[in-house]
């Protein structure tokens, strides 16, 4: 079985998630926004909260993607991203279970790849929450 992470205090649109976004100056907060947002509209189960100083992205409880905001990037990371058919090759990382993707100034991105990648990282957590994993 695979790790799900999961947390109880996920809320539909979490203020503190709000605050952090609009914290976020110039074009790196832009790009924050922008993949949240669009983490946000996944569906209707989508429940946010702040975890390790990133915003986090749950179907119901069960953790699926963040955004973090660095000095130079922004990442879209996936908790269960080391699975996910990647065929732009965008994910980084080597862990066992997770993989971002880097955006930010200069570093060219192919969003509909990227949108394809949230898509499936959030359809996968949903069948896995609704399968009872």
């Amino acid at each position: 079985m695979d790790r799900l992470f999961r947390f109880a205090t996920a809320v539909k649109q979490d203020p503190a998630v709000s605050a952090w976004l609009h914290e976020r100056p110039g074009e790196l907060g832009a790009i924050a926004r922008h993949w949240f947002e669009t983490l946000r509209a996944c569906g209707d189960d989508i429940r946010e909260l702040m975890h390790d100083g990133q915003a986090t992205a749950c179907v119901a409880d069960a953790a699926f993607a963040y955004v973090a905001v660095y000095k130079a990037h922004v990442d879209v990371g996936f908790f269960l991203g080391a699975q996910l058919p990647d065929p732009a090759s965008l994910l980084e990382g080597t862990g066992k279970f997770m993989r971002h993707v880097k955006l930010g100034p200069g570093r060219e991105v192919d969003s509909e790849a990227l949108m394809h990648l949230i898509s499936l990282a959030c359809r996968d957590m949903q069948a896995r929450v609704h399968a009872g994993s």
